[in-house]
């Protein structure tokens, strides 16, 4: 039963470490994967879970902004529907382990964190992330 625990959260581990530069979030991101919903233009949204409809999330963002960020949010789904890049920082708790990274909002373009986790900043990136 250990070595089943231990080789399921090495599993989580490395999907999270490689979560920021998997090929999946670029191109969704880049591409615009689905609809900015109900995120109003010119804003970032990050929403607390998962939810892919065609026109993009309906419920209530846990982030909504256009300038620098921090705090402490729930996030899973995100969509940038400013003319700059932002790069998310997030964090996630496994079994006792704090993992943090970072992944990339591309202009226009929307993805998701892959599990829930919470995003304690949003940067703006004059250059491409």
């Amino acid at each position: 039963m250990l070595w089943k625990t231990i080789a399921v959260a090495a599993s989580v581990v490395g999907v999270l470490a490689t979560a920021p530069a998997a090929s999946a979030a670029t191109s969704q991101a880049a591409d615009g994967g689905w609809g900015q919903g109900n995120c109003p233009q010119s804003m970032l949204c990050i929403w607390p879970n998962w939810n892919h409809p065609p026109e993009g999330p309906v419920e209530t963002p846990s982030v909504l902004t256009n300038s620098e960020w921090s705090g402490y949010a729930p996030a899973f789904n995100f969509y940038n529907g400013t003319s700059r890049n932002a790069e998310i920082t997030w964090s996630f708790n496994y079994l006792g382990t704090p993992l943090t990274g970072t992944i990339c909002a591309r202009a226009g373009g929307s993805g998701d964190l892959y599990v829930p986790m919470y995003v304690t900043k949003v940067s703006w990136q004059p250059r491409s992330c």
